[in-house]
């Protein structure tokens, strides 16, 4: 069931991307479905994010099951996406270095059943902020890394392992290295955790050198960047570059800014899965434009 639909055409030059985001539930995003069975799109791809496996309390007393739904409602889509990025806090912090290697076992283990193989994680401030990502690198894998499908370069940020909400100088040389090797047109993905601009600083929503990362970034006429931590849609513009948050799979947050504190929203027990999602992201090289179309999908 589709509540509303709702189109934005955001100026970028090269390439081009259709996304959905939709609530927990089994329902096909059905727009998404028609452009993927006409051939529209070169290649598709799902955005999970803020799971927070080992969450327990009021914000979210379905927290056990939550994930799970999550991961059945991906494997009910009726065309498999080609990948699925998962752009951090896959578990919720803890103190202990033993339980938080145990979460992310276990939260390996309830991904385990998805249909798509091919799955890009990067971690969260609740994963990897207690021991620079020691525990991520030792049982997920590394927190920042490219690759390239279909014609489009992704690159991976980590800007939750280094002190205080960073990025480092040595993984910006990094980046720098990576961005040298691409065409100033090629079409550029960036997943990250936190968003790389100041959106909400007092909340801990933005990055403290993430400037430095968006200037090498803006020579390149193509860039999309998909993050999570926010737990909410938004959608933001710096320069032709685009930034877009995804919704949580454990809690919604306020609008950024909205209040003093940042605080969870109120569980409702008749809508357990109000303000929770994913999304689902179409790239089409060919465009000259990115088609942004947003709806979410109720839970049946």
């Amino acid at each position: 069931m589709i509540d509303r639909r709702s189109f934005m055409k955001l100026a970028a030059l090269g390439g081009g991307a259709v996304f959905a985001s939709g609530l927990i539930g089994r329902a096909q995003a059905a727009a998404g479905k028609a452009a993927r069975l006409s051939g529209y799109s070169d290649f598709y791809f799902v955005q999970m994010s803020d799971s927070h496996w080992g969450y327990t309390g009021p914000d979210n007393p379905n927290a056990e099951i939550t994930l799970k739904e999550a991961v059945a409602t991906v494997n009910n889509l009726e065309i498999q996406p080609d990948f699925i990025i998962y752009t951090g806090d896959l578990t919720h912090t803890t103190d202990d270095p033993v339980e938080r290697r145990q979460r992310l076992r276990e939260f390996q283990e309830i991904v385990r059943p998805l249909k798509v193989r091919d799955i890009h994680f990067i971690p969260g401030e609740h994963d990897a902020g207690l021991d620079g990502g020691a525990a991520f690198k030792e049982i997920i894998g590394p927190t920042h890394y490219s690759f390239d499908h279909k014609g489009v370069h992704f690159i991976a940020i980590d800007n939750v392992s280094q002190p205080g909400s960073t990025i480092g100088d040595p993984q910006l040389a990094w980046l720098k290295a990576d961005l040298s090797r691409q065409a100033k047109d090629q079409p550029i993905v960036v997943i990250t955790h936190r968003p790389l601009f100041d959106l909400v600083p007092k909340w801990d929503w933005a990055t403290r050198d993430g400037d430095k990362a968006i200037a090498l970034l803006m020579p390149y006429t193509n860039v999309t960047v998909f993050y999570g931590h926010i737990h909410q849609e938004n959608h933001h513009m710096t320069g032709h570059i685009a930034h877009h948050s995804a919704k949580s799979l454990i809690f919604p947050l306020p609008a950024p800014g909205s209040q003093d504190k940042r605080e969870a929203l109120p569980w409702d027990p008749t809508m357990p899965y109000k303000g929770l999602g994913f999304r689902e992201v179409e790239a089409e090289n060919k465009a000259s434009e990115y088609k942004i179309a947003e709806y979410p999908v109720v839970r049946r």
